[in-house]
């Protein structure tokens, strides 16, 4: 069905997204990690940008990764080096995205996000985040990301809106957010995760 809608949506023209978030507990009902890799990769073929970490990528592609120990959660190296994995085995991919988060406790967060684009890769800004609730985060820098794409916004500003929004939506309860367009905006251009309620 995933990839029938991928298919129409090819054919009406459309770019089509798929976050991998890969969850081994979810699969080990429907078959376990092999069939999780089958699946995923057979999906893979109609996608255009995809949304998932290093991991995401690794369990759920079946690509091994690179063999270094970042020193911090931070570091792009790694994920960038996964990515020309990932684009050799599927060529047709013309972006992945995904957030960086270093946890120090559990409600104090370092966060970024980076872009890998038609060759070219982005890297938003590192921020210190008073977490309320984490869960939503990605999801959030995935909607903002697509948004800012879909806009016609250059891909550092869509990098950066994806980054500022999963950013606020840490500033709410629950997996959703209640920041304006406007107010993700000015925390894309340097300002506070703060807002005002």
């Amino acid at each position: 069905l995933i990839i029938e809608g991928m298919k129409a949506a090819h054919a009406a023209g459309a770019v089509t997204s798929f976050d991998l978030n890969f969850r081994a507990k979810l699969w080990k009902v429907f078959g376990g990690g092999d069939r999780a890799v089958s699946t995923l990769r057979r999906i893979m073929e109609h996608v255009d940008v995809i949304i998932g970490n290093e991991e995401d990528l690794q369990k759920g592609l079946g690509i091994p990764g690179p063999e270094v120990a970042a020193a911090s959660k931070l570091d792009t190296g790694a994920f960038f080096e996964m990515i020309g994995r990932v684009v050799e085995q599927h060529p047709h991919v013309k972006a992945v995205a995904t957030t960086l988060r270093e946890v120090h406790s559990t409600n104090r967060h370092s966060w970024s996000a980076v872009a890998w684009i038609d060759g070219r890769t982005f890297v938003a800004p590192t921020c210190e985040l008073d977490v309320l609730d984490r869960v939503g985060g990605g999801d959030g820098f995935a909607a903002g990301f697509i948004h800012g794409l879909l806009a016609g916004e250059p891909e550092e500003e869509a990098v950066k809106l994806g980054w500022a929004h999963g950013a606020l939506l840490t500033t709410y309860h629950g997996d959703t957010t209640m920041a304006t367009e406007e107010e993700v905006r000015a925390f894309a251009r340097g300002g506070s995760a703060r807002i005002q309620r």
